[in-house]
């Protein structure tokens, strides 16, 4: 009994809550993000940097996409975008000698099997095939072994180029790859999959697609937590706990009967449009620290719940993390009830404000065509903050770096 009235407490205060998040949706009412925040979102690149972009074979790129359409819609399509995007784009040079930075185009990431998961067990190969072509062709990299070179690399674990973290620790990054900079979605401190100075991205969401799914605003937030995806992942790890390092089993043990809780394997036709009447969205890890829901979230307004040690988050000097969003400990979510619950009205409220911003919800997207403030461009600004390159970066004439012969043996094979 006493459960019960605890239940229809916390129902009252939800019901509340949304009363209040009612008024202000009618109202359409956005807070502007203060700070340093606001000017980098608002920044542009443009006339900061020159970018050269590589003209490879078509079996690096087209010819791949060729072969499966698919990996225009999948999460790690931001390598196909960017290529995309740069050569239309008003920062690219056709003048290398004038370029800033040198841009590889190669699609790691679109060998998909039949269900459309990728397979990252070619990339290595074909990165250092790429890798040797441009070396071999240019003498652009040689000065300074990639140094001044940027690769898109969206995998789970980004140039590790594997999607369990053991093996992906194991492989390390391509070793040739070292010096350059990473733009990958894969972010966690303290990580070997992690180099210093990479930038860290959205994974790719397709935004004509989200944008039919738009609700109207004025529909309230009927759903406190939502959730959608696995909670073990059985064929690749059988035994349990290994997948999400136990979180998301977490999440299904202890709140599968909670009623404040939508949760459940199913993915809905409804899925965006239940987001959108929900709020708060679990974003908890997978295999990698990061999902496309940290995307979807902010995109329909509803406040992220990260739960993922250690997470570096997408262009983190740009987008308030800490003030449009919740962080659970790993550890922490059989407390998720008591945590959320316990959150003040006005805090609420102030996120799904900020929420709102749409200059937050543009930076989070690639669209085709591109936008101010867009993704595109918050990568174009991280590369533009690390200008100019330290004079250490260029070898002197023979010196190397670099060993080409390292990593695993079955790497070294021609691609």
């Amino acid at each position: 009994m006493r459960g019960f009235v605890f239940l229809v407490v916390v129902l009252f205060g939800f019901l509340l809550n949304l009363d209040h998040a009612f008024e202000l949706r009618k109202g359409q009412k956005t807070e502007r993000i203060s700070g340093s925040a606001g000017d980098v979102l608002e920044d542009d690149p443009v006339g900061r940097l020159k970018v050269f972009v590589y003209e490879l074979p078509s079996k690096y790129n087209k010819k791949i996409l060729q072969k499966d359409p698919r990996c225009l819609n999948h999460m790690f399509a931001a390598e196909i975008y960017m290529h995309r995007f740069l050569l239309s784009s008003p920062v690219r040079t056709l003048n290398p000698e004038e370029a800033d930075w040198f841009y590889t185009p190669v699609y790691t990431t679109c060998d998909l099997t039949p269900n459309g998961l990728p397979l990252p067990f070619k990339s290595p190969r074909m990165m250092r095939s790429a890798i040797q072509l441009i070396s071999s062709n240019w003498p652009y990299w040689n000065r300074t072994e990639g140094a001044d070179h940027f690769f898109i690399v969206p995998h789970d674990f980004g140039a590790c180029f594997h999607y369990q973290e053991e093996k992906a620790i194991e492989r390390g990054i391509l070793p040739l790859l070292q010096r350059a900079t990473l733009v990958q979605t894969f972010g966690q401190r303290n990580h070997v999959c992690l180099k210093e100075g990479s930038i860290t991205v959205p994974p790719y969401a397709p935004p004509q697609k989200m944008q039919s799914h738009l609700i109207p605003p004025s529909i309230p937030r009927s759903i406190f937590v939502y959730f959608r995806g696995l909670f073990y992942d059985v064929g690749n790890d059988p035994e349990g706990g290994y997948y999400a390092r136990g979180a998301r089993a977490a999440v299904w043990e202890n709140f599968k009967d909670n009623p404040l809780f939508d949760i459940s394997t199913e993915h809905p036709t409804t899925y965006y449009e239940d987001m959108q009447r929900a709020v708060f969205c679990l974003c908890p890890l997978g295999w990698a620290p990061w999902s496309p829901r940290l995307v979807e979230a902010v995109i329909f307004g509803c406040i992220p719940v990260i739960i993922a040690d250690d997470i570096v988050l997408p262009f983190a000097d740009a987008i308030p993390w800490e003030d449009i969003g919740v962080y659970v400990d790993e550890k922490d979510v059989p407390n998720l009830d008591t945590i959320l619950t316990s959150i003040p009205t006005d805090v609420i409220l102030r996120k799904q404000r900020l929420l709102a911003n749409p200059s937050m919800k543009q930076a989070m997207l690639f669209p085709h065509p591109a936008q101010p403030g867009d993704a595109f461009h918050q990568i174009l600004n991280g590369l533009a903050r690390k200008l100019p390159h330290d004079k250490s970066v260029y070898l002197r004439k023979g010196e190397k770096v670099l060993n080409w012969t390292a990593g695993p043996v079955a790497d070294l094979k021609p691609w």
